[in-house]
């Protein structure tokens, strides 16, 4: 395998720049680059020890650097590492990768380094796809869960069900071989305990899978509403910038702005829409069919209405397409006097609140809303979690083969019948946790890391 090596800084100016070498040759490509203040040579030192010098290309040096050596098997990827830390300028960093390139490494692809791990046996593949998640965590929570899931909280889940499931697979293959002879461990009775056990953990992780999905990737957000509701006063407040045009003038907002804000805990992906109403302006049109084509999608959507006007037929329109939806009315403009048909929206909505977008409040009333409509309320960052389809995939086909096998064995089939279910249930199961992921699987996770991960 070659020895490969990335950028695993940002793609920007920074106190610092780190670049990374990994693969059998790391410390000899390292030392054609490194020179130590005290010449000592890299190759001389043991793992974890770093040390003070320059960085130089055809011979000439161009930074101070610090060079980090790690020793297989003791390192992130498994193999020899060092990590060179020079001035965080692009054009250092950059220089830098390349001194190492032509020194002999070659560049790593996106996720290479992770991917290595995985196959060094360092982490298992849910692990390895928590490593994504917590680079990508914008709240709290949200990086907690993902750190946790990098310790194992998952693998360990799963390892638990699988020893369970391995334990009565071989009992009832030594049943297979030995029908004659008297297998305590093995009756009706401890084989269903078993499948009962198994189901109920794995069922557990497929109820908590929509919350952790809310707390740890965010939720996709619409804001509807007709012209003047509020909406862009709303997307700005959640934000905290003007990320929208606010004005009095009607049909201001004609495209989709978007943006990612904190709300507490939870995390939106904002999309602040055209007014939804009838307009016979040809671009107006085009950002409503937009509008409307963004609320169909939508995981949340915030429906605003102004309580300082009557309701129209624009909000009449409105409340029917939210209908179906998973939807907060949003009364807005509570600072001013009330003539919003209050009853028709609280016939409507099962989820109100009530803010001043201008005034900035009701924020966190909002969050609450929220979290009580994705179970989210009582969210434990430390339980292991599902991280995404995949891995959710991966225990609901695991939970339909158990299904089976659970009725199979009290309708009394035989035991070689119901360990085929059980066998393609753990199948599943090493597939969740990369022990028997096809490569095809591999790729296509590590695929989606950034370069020098």
């Amino acid at each position: 395998m070659s020895t490969i090596a990335a950028i695993s800084t940002g793609n920007t100016a920074s106190g610092i720049g780190v670049i990374r070498i990994s693969g059998e040759k790391a410390v000899e490509i390292a030392e054609k680059v490194f020179i130590s203040a005290d010449g000592t040579p890299l190759s001389s030192l043991k793992g974890y020890t770093a040390k003070f010098g320059r960085v130089c290309a055809d011979g000439t040096a161009f930074d101070n650097a610090v060079a980090l050596v790690f020793r297989a098997p003791r390192s992130y990827t498994g193999e020899n590492v060092v990590e060179l830390s020079v001035h965080g300028g692009i054009f250092i960093v950059e220089k830098t990768l390349q001194a190492v390139l032509d020194a002999g490494a070659a560049p790593a692809q996106a996720g290479e380094f992770t991917k290595r791990a995985f196959l060094n046996g360092k982490l298992d593949l849910t692990q390895a796809e928590s490593v994504a998640e917590l680079i990508s965590a914008q709240g709290e929570e949200s990086a907690r869960a993902s750190y946790n899931l990098l310790q194992g909280s998952l693998s360990s889940k799963i390892s638990q069900v699988l020893e369970l499931l391995l334990d009565r697979s071989a009992d009832m293959a030594a049943w297979v071989d030995y029908p004659d002879e008297e297998i305590p461990e093995l009756s009706e009775e401890n084989l269903i305990g078993a499948l009962e056990q198994c189901l109920e953990s794995l069922n557990a992780l497929l109820d908590n899978y929509e919350s952790g999905l809310v707390m740890t990737q965010g939720i996709d957000t619409a804001i509807v509403g007709k012209p003047n509701a509020g909406k862009s006063t709303l997307m700005n407040l959640l934000s905290g910038s003007e990320k929208s045009i606010v004005t009095h003038i009607e049909g201001t907002t004609r495209d989709i702005v978007e943006g990612s804000v904190r709300l507490g805990d939870l995390v939106l992906h904002l999309s602040d829409t055209a007014g939804i109403r009838k307009s016979d302006d040809i671009v107006e049109a085009i950002g409503i069919k937009k509008a409307e084509q963004r609320l169909e999608r939508a995981a949340l959507v915030l429906a605003v209405f102004d309580s300082s006007l009557p309701l129209s037929a624009d909000d009449e329109m409105l409340i029917a397409q939210c209908s179906g939806k998973r939807c907060v009315a949003v009364v807005n403009k509570t600072d001013l006097e009330l003539k919003l048909d209050l009853d028709k929206i609280k016939n409507s909505f099962e989820n109100i609140v009530y803010i001043s977008a201008k005034n900035g409040d009701g924020a966190e009333e909002l969050e609450g809303i929220i979290k009580r409509l994705f179970g989210a309320e009582n969210f434990d960052s430390t339980a292991p979690l599902l991280a995404n389809q995949r891995q959710k995939a991966c225990v609901k086909n695991a939970v339909a083969h158990l299904t089976q096998a659970l009725d199979g064995a009290r309708a009394g089939i035989t035991f070689d019948a119901v360990n085929v279910m059980i066998d393609s249930a753990i199948d599943e199961l090493l597939t969740l946790t990369g022990k028997k992921a096809t490569e095809e699987v591999v790729n296509n996770i590590f695929s989606r890391f950034c370069v020098g991960k």
